[in-house]
């Protein structure tokens, strides 16, 4: 791909993501009831917004896996041995997400709160266990970012 295709869909995608925010916090204080919207909602801008919010979410998501299977098809084309890193990846998110639904507890929030929102222990404890799945992937990103800096300034 040319490096001037790769700038302008980088600058489209920037767009998107840019209007995905603003539409949705739109969205998010027009259904918080916020007084000053309410002209707003009766204009059904409030529809208008959320389905464009929906597209634009959509069209992002496919955008994301075209690159990603794209990626992927180029690296298992040109190296042989990239199942097994592909397989051991997979393995380890698999490995944490497990671990994460098992020290994961269900119980975190009060009994009062989960009858008032209508949530199920069974719920709360996946609520929870992707919390945990967050957090390991924040960390080991953090983790390899600085593994990666200071590899770089020993090198040199």
């Amino acid at each position: 791909m040319k490096e001037s295709t790769r700038k302008l869909i980088t600058f489209i995608a920037l767009g998107i993501a840019i209007l995905s925010t603003v539409l949705s916090v739109l969205f998010a204080m027009n259904n918080g009831g916020i007084k000053e919207l309410s002209a707003v909602k009766a204009n059904g801008l409030f529809d208008a917004t959320f389905w464009i919010l929906i597209c634009l979410v959509a069209i992002s998501l496919v955008a994301i896996l075209f690159f990603v299977i794209k990626g992927l098809a180029k690296n298992f084309a040109e190296d042989k041995g990239y199942w097994k890193k592909f397989l051991g990846i997979v393995l380890a998110l698999v490995v944490v997400c497990v671990a994460a639904f098992l020290i994961s507890k269900g119980n975190d929030v009060s009994p009062a709160l989960m009858e008032k929102q209508n949530i199920s222990e069974s719920t709360s404890k996946l609520i929870g266990a992707a919390c945990y799945v967050v957090y390991a992937l924040v960390i080991a990103a953090a983790c390899s970012i600085l593994y990666t800096e200071v590899a770089k300034s020993l090198k040199k």
